[in-house]
């Protein structure tokens, strides 16, 4: 792992990515910053993070035979290196909000954000941001957010936080290249956030209705159960979660 520690940056993707842009930097370089002053979040939402509180981190993880439509199994070892890690810290009732929020109850304790760069039908590389509400208790105003200090009465180290993610992560890496893909999905699932529970969402015309989740198609869509168990799946910007 190669270290570059930044006092501030307006996004540690975007930093991360100019250095893979101008050379060639090394696998499981990380990018981490104290002030990150433009953090963003999925579907362009902006991540607040107060500075020196929590883990505000980039990560490259280089690849040499990941196929494009296999590019949701990043999300999926990510966020189970995430899950694992949070384990590891006792935080309890923790889920995976799909695609890739990290839950503790209901509250978001880690948003990720992946950018994977696409040739030729393989994925040469991916960009893994990651925000990870660590020591901050003040989060002004938003009712469905945490973090570790919240939710344990602690303050932890971000170092130890850092390092304990990292080699989860290595491990889930190994994993997503190696592991059958039934099992791969079958862990992922398993922790999904309202799995198997009657739920409430939103599509994009603004429409709510009714449904199960059931689980993920293998390109990362989520699967609904309707009314007369009619499945259907739905892509990140087609579908919102209200609870």
């Amino acid at each position: 792992m190669l270290l570059i520690k930044l006092d501030a940056t307006d996004s540690t993707n975007t930093y991360l990515k100019e250095i893979l842009a101008q050379g060639s930097p090394r696998d499981l370089t990380v990018v981490q910053a104290d002030r990150q002053l433009m953090g963003r979040g999925q579907m362009g939402t902006s991540w607040v993070s107060e500075p020196y509180k929590n883990l505000t981190i980039s990560v490259l993880k280089r690849f040499e035979d990941l196929g494009a439509a296999q590019q949701f199994r990043v999300n999926i070892g990510t966020s189970l290196a995430v899950y694992r890690t949070l384990k590891n810290f006792l935080i309890p009732d923790l889920s995976i909000k799909w695609p890739n929020d990290i839950l503790s109850g209901n509250r978001k304790i880690c948003g990720i954000l992946i950018e994977n760069m696409v040739s030729g039908g393989r994925i040469s590389a991916s960009v893994i941001g990651m925000g990870l509400n660590v020591n901050q208790i003040d989060f002004d105003g938003l009712p469905q957010v945490t973090s570790l200090k919240l939710e344990t009465g602690q303050e932890h180290e971000l170092d130890e936080v850092l390092h304990t993610l990292m080699a989860e992560l290595k491990t889930s890496f190994v994993d997503l290249l190696s592991q059958e893909e039934s099992r791969l999905f079958s862990d992922y699932e398993s922790l999904l956030f309202r799995k198997d529970k009657p739920s409430t969402f939103e599509d994009e015309e603004g429409k709510m209705f009714m449904g199960f989740i059931r689980g993920v198609t293998r390109d990362g869509q989520l699967r609904v159960e309707l009314e007369d168990r009619v499945e259907k799946h739905y892509g990140l910007k087609e579908i919102k979660l209200l609870y």
